[in-house]
């Protein structure tokens, strides 16, 4: 089981175990973690599921594809360089993964 650790906007943090082929947003929704809501389900038609990757494990994440692209250009908060939908990232693929959730997700 890999990892999963939220560093929040505010300072705090929670760690989650990943559940077999679920997401980083999956797995959030799932254990009730803030600052992750995941309105779409997973489906890649919304971007509440922002998160910020750890600098340390963003080539693991591999390239963002087209339409999660478009996705990220509609966050509420700042897109960044590390910015990903997190319902697009397998924590059992990539391992243990460190991602900082947004201010805000509206």
């Amino acid at each position: 089981m890999a990892t999963v650790t939220y560093n929040h906007h505010d300072g705090t943090q929670t760690v989650q175990q990943a559940a077999a082929g679920d997401s980083v947003m999956e797995t959030a929704v799932k254990n009730g973690v803030p600052g992750i809501v995941g309105e779409c389900g997973g489906a890649l038609i919304c971007s509440t599921c922002h998160v910020y990757v750890d600098d340390d494990c963003i080539d693991a994440t591999g390239s963002v594809g087209e339409l999660e692209d478009e996705m990220l250009d509609g966050v509420a908060s700042d897109r960044m360089p590390n910015s990903r939908l997190s319902c697009q990232l397998s924590p059992e693929a990539l391992g243990d993964l460190q991602v900082r959730t947004p201010e805000r997700q509206y």
